[in-house]
């Protein structure tokens, strides 16, 4: 288990995260792991110690991170479904660029039991697939209530048939168009293909119209607030972190500890710049922008919430543009950064709120896969499911 970083080179867990037993249980082949970004702290797919994940549609792009390898190799048909894990987008994005189906559910909903922390507020892990009948038998398979050992969880956690209820149709449905989402997009033709997908759903029964919701052009920030907590929870935590209740991984927070106090320099670029934010504003400021950040969460929420009390989801491009370029060997630490840093500014927010997001394939502008991203109401990931089934049939359209 490297989590995409020589910090943990070698390193055996002493046992299956509470996921993998549950896909072991239910008659699952696991035939390897993939590669993930370095840390998981990337949005592209370069900086992971074993090297760049390429993207099967051109291997000279990205494929998206942090669950890089995920989605190569089921864009690849290499393998049928697979875990990924999202703390800002690490599903939804590498599943929008590669087309594919990743599904970031409701916080809490699958445990996290066993999986190396970021933050344990933004931390999600759900599944990707090939297709949303894949990706919904996986859900069922991983969601559900793990005896108190995480304490992301609510203990009447209950889990939904949801490949039983996939197929019942929208009809009378009210989908929003997410307006700030669509007007964050820097390539045009990504908002265009994302609306005209969006808008075939009225051909199934659905009414679709354009929604707002002011605060979400304040989510990255709000999101980029919280996200300093993961040096004290990840790094200063060694992977667990503290202050909270449940299943401490201490083998791995040994060799955590070990690898970074003695090989730093073996941090990626995108890790050593985390650290250095993250120890400037710990003793510059506190934790006074993490707390901030946790308070307009929950403002965010809020927001949210007061329109999906109107419609059934809401809809918006999963990420700005299609991928982008792999950065060559001798790229600049500019150029390094300005190709990850923007990628998140679409699926952060739900990271933030915990709302139950799925990236579905809308179309293709010039062969490159571009993502829909269908949010819902908190767990009620048998709406997302049967919304994205119901365009999977419809399908995209190329630009």
């Amino acid at each position: 288990m490297m989590n995409g970083s020589k910090i943990l080179e070698g390193y055996t867990p002493q046992l299956d995260a509470t996921v993998v037993t549950r896909i072991l249980d239910a008659g699952g082949r696991i035939v390897g792991k993939t590669v993930c970004e370095d840390l998981c702290t990337g949005a592209c797919s370069f900086t992971s110690s074993t090297g760049p994940v390429r993207n099967p549609a051109d291997e000279t792009r990205n494929v998206g991170g942090s669950s890089s390898g995920s989605a190569a190799l089921i864009a690849g048909n290499k393998i049928d479904m697979a875990l990924g894990g999202d703390q800002g987008g690490s599903i939804r994005v590498p599943a929008s660029w590669s087309g594919i189906v990743g599904l970031k559910p409701t916080y809490g909903l699958i445990p996290y039991t066993g999986a190396m922390s970021l933050e344990i507020t933004l931390d999600h892990l759900g599944p990707m697939a090939a297709n949303v009948y894949d990706c919904a038998l996986l859900l069922e398979v991983l969601a559900g209530y793990d005896e108190g050992r995480d304490p992301r969880q609510p203990r009447d956690l209950k889990v939904k048939p949801y490949t039983s209820l996939l197929e019942m149709g929208i009809q009378g449905k009210k989908i929003g168009l997410l307006q700030e989402g669509f007007s964050m997009c820097t390539q045009r033709d990504v908002a265009d293909i994302v609306e005209r997908a969006a808008m075939s759903l009225v051909k199934v029964g659905a009414t679709v119209e354009y929604v707002s919701v002011p605060l979400h052009l304040d989510s990255c920030a709000i999101w980029t607030g919280v996200r300093l907590g993961a040096y004290n929870n990840m790094i200063l935590g060694n992977g667990n972190g503290y202050n909270w209740k449940g299943y401490y991984a201490t083998s791995l927070q040994e060799a955590f500890y070990r690898g970074r106090t003695t090989r730093p320099y073996d941090y990626s670029k995108t890790v050593k710049l985390f650290c250095l934010i993250g120890e400037y504003m710990y003793k510059m400021y506190g934790n006074k922008f993490y707390a901030k950040g946790q308070n307009l969460s929950r403002v965010l929420t809020h927001a949210y919430d007061k329109v999906l009390e109107e419609y059934d989801v809401l809809i918006l491009p999963t990420t700005p543009h299609t991928a982008s370029k792999l950065p060559p060997g001798d790229c600049s630490v500019a150029g390094y950064f300005e190709t990850i840093l923007p990628v998140g500014k679409l699926t952060q927010s739900f990271n933030v709120t915990g709302h139950p997001v799925i990236s579905i394939p809308a179309g293709n502008s010039k062969q490159l896969p571009v993502g829909m991203s269908i949010v819902g109401r908190h767990f009620d990931e048998a709406t997302v499911l049967q919304v994205a089934r119901s365009f999977e049939k419809i399908g995209g359209e190329d630009i």
